[in-house]
C-alpha cells in the first residue's frame, strides 16, 4: 500500500461498488465441491498471522492488512459488518429482505458465501471476504501448499487460484464489483435506490487497494513479474464482456416490464429538473452513442476505456470493437431483442480482445495515456462514470510508469497536481462538468507526456 498515492485511497467512495466462456462463471469457482475452512486456518503465526511481515518467502502478516480497520486494505475483512450498520439495515428494510446480515442477496459479496455442506469447522460467515472469495476453497490445497516439495503449479493443481493470470483476476473480482449469474453476486437497481452504493470497477486500482504482498524476487519466480498496463487493460476488456453478458440475459437484463437500470448511465436520469421559458439541456451528445434523442444511455464507462485500449494496443482489432460498440448503442433504441443480440456480439469482441491482451505482453503507457486524452476518446467523456474511469486509468499508468523506472517518483510528484484537478472535477457527480473534466485530464496528460 505505500505505493498507491493517497489521492486513490480518498476515492475508494467512488468504487465500492451465460457460461464461463463469457467471463460469467470465473473458472476458480466452476464445478468445485473443496471445503471452504474459514480464515482461521490461515492465521498460524507460522503461516499468515504474524504481526509484522519478515517470513522468508512470504510476508506471513497478511491475515493483519487484510485485517486492517480503518485502510482500504481491510475493506474485505469488513464486508459483512456492513451488513449490520445503518445504511445496510435500512437497504434490506427498504427492499423487505429482513435481517442483512442473513439475506442471501446481500450475502453473496459481503462475505464468503460458502454452500453450507462445504463449510468447514472454522468457517465463520461473519470474516466477511476472507481468503476464500478469492484464493479458492481451500479443502484441498490448504494441506499441501506450504509443504517444501510444493510449487506454485502444483498448488494450481490442488485448487488454489491462479489470481496472477489478469482474466482469471479481473473475474473473480467482477463477480462482486460488477456482477455475476450467482445468488447475492448482482446489485439491482433497486437496491441502488435504497441506498447502495453504485458499482464501478478498475482492476489494477482494486489490485493495489487489497494486495497483501511483496512483488519480490521469489513472487517473480513463481508467478512471474506483473504488468500494470496489461492488468488495466484485461480488466476493462472483462468488464464489457460481463457486463453485456449479463444484460444479453432477460432474467437480469429486464426487471418486470422495464429494463433493469443498473445497466445505465444514472445521471441520464438523475439530475435536476427546472421548468423555464429556455431550455437547459444537461447532457452532451456523445459521438460514440448513436441513439435516439432522450433514449437512457447504457453505462458504457468500460467500453469508452476499451476502445481506447483497442487504439493504442491492438489496432487490428479495434475498428471491429468501435463498430460492435456502435452496432450495441444503436439497438438500443430499436427493440429488446436487438439489444440483446447486439450485446452478445459487443461481449464477444472483448473476449477477443481480452485474449489477444493476454497473450501479448505488457503495452506502452505512454502511447495509451495519450489515446485516452485524446480527442476521438475524450469527445467521449461526456458522463461522470465514463470520466472516472479515465481519471483512475491515467494515475493507473502513471503509477506503471514510475514501476517500470521510465518516470522518476519526484517527476510524478510534480504531476500530482493536475491529476488531483481531474480527480476533484468528479469528486462529486452532483457537480460534474464535462468540458471542466476534459481540460483538467488534457492538461494531466500533457504534462506525463513530456516527460517521455
Amino acid at each position: 500500500m505505500t505505493n498507491v498515492p493517497a489521492i486513490r485511497r480518498t476515492r475508494l467512495g467512488l468504487l465500492l461498488g451465460m457460461l464461463l466462456v463469457t467471463g460469467l462463471i470465473p473458472s476458480s469457482q466452476a464445478n468445485s465441491n473443496a471445503r471452504y475452512e474459514g480464515v482461521a486456518t490461515c492465521a498460524g503465526s507460522t503461516c499468515h498471522g504474524r504481526a509484522e511481515g519478515n517470513g522468508a518467502v512470504v510476508r506471513q502478516d497478511e491475515i493483519a492488512t487484510w485485517q486492517e480497520p480503518s485502510s482500504a486494505t481491510g475493506a474485505h475483512s469488513r464486508a459483512y459488518a456492513a451488513l449490520a450498520g445503518e445504511r445496510g439495515r435500512q437497504i434490506a428494510a427498504s427492499l423487505g429482505l429482513g435481517a442483512a446480515t442473513s439475506a442471501p442477496a446481500c450475502l453473496g459479496c459481503h462475505t464468503t458465501f460458502a454452500p453450507v455442506d462445504q463449510r468447514g469447522d472454522r468457517f465463520l460467515l461473519a470474516d466477511g471476504v476472507g481468503c476464500e472469495s478469492c484464493h479458492g476453497a481451500s479443502g484441498e490445497w490448504l494441506p499441501l501448499h506450504y509443504a517444501r516439495p510444493a510449487t506454485h503449479v502444483s498448488n494450481l493443481a490442488a485448487g488454489l487460484v491462479p489470481l496472477e493470470d489478469p482474466q482469471t483476476r479481473a473475474r473473480v473480482c467482477l463477480d462482486c464489483h460488477f456482477g455475476s449469474a450467482r445468488t447475492g453476486q448482482f446489485v439491482t437497481h433497486s437496491m441502488m435506490a435504497a441506498g447502495h452504493p453504485r458499482i464501478s470497477f478498475e482492476l489494477d486500482l482494486f489490485s493495489a487497494l487489497q494486495q497483501h504482498h511483496d512483488v519480490d524476487s521469489d513472487y517473480i519466480e513463481r508467478k512471474g513479474r506483473p504488468d500494470s498496463v496489461k492488468l488495466w487493460a484485461i480488466g476493462q476488456a472483462e468488464a464489457v464482456r460481463r457486463s453485456t453478458g449479463l444484460f444479453a440475459q432477460p432474467s437480469f437484463g429486464m426487471r418486470g416490464m422495464f429494463p433493469e437500470f443498473y445497466f445505465y448511465d444514472c445521471h441520464s436520469c438523475h439530475r435536476s429538473i427546472a421548468d423555464g421559458p429556455r431550455r437547459k439541456l444537461t447532457f452532451e451528445s456523445n459521438p460514440g452513442r448513436p441513439i435516439p434523442f432522450g433514449n437512457p444511455p447504457f453505462n458504457d464507462e468500460n467500453i469508452i476505456m476499451l476502445s481506447a485500449v483497442a487504439r493504442a494496443l491492438a489496432p487490428g482489432q479495434a475498428e471491429d470493437f468501435l463498430a460492435a460498440s456502435r452496432a450495441f448503442h444503436r439497438a438500443m433504441g430499436q427493440d429488446a431483442a436487438s439489444a440483446r443480440e447486439a450485446a452478445v456480439a459487443l461481449g464477444r469482441q472483448a473476449g477477443v480482445l481480452s485474449d489477444g491482451l493476454a497473450a501479448r505482453g505488457g503495452g506502452d503507457a505512454f502511447m495509451v495515456i495519450a489515446t485516452i486524452a485524446g480527442k476521438a476518446t475524450s469527445a467521449r467523456f461526456t458522463d461522470y462514470a465514463g470520466s472516472v474511469q479515465a481519471v483512475m486509468a491515467i494515475d493507473t499508468l502513471l503509477n506503471a510508469l514510475v514501476r517500470d523506472g521510465r518516470i522518476t517518483v519526484g517527476a510524478a510528484a510534480g504531476i500530482r497536481a493536475d491529476i488531483a484537478v481531474a480527480y476533484a472535477a468528479v469528486d462529486d457527480p452532483n457537480s460534474y462538468r464535462p468540458g471542466q473534466f476534459r481540460s483538467a485530464l488534457g492538461a494531466a496528460a500533457r504534462s506525463i507526456g513530456m516527460l517521455q
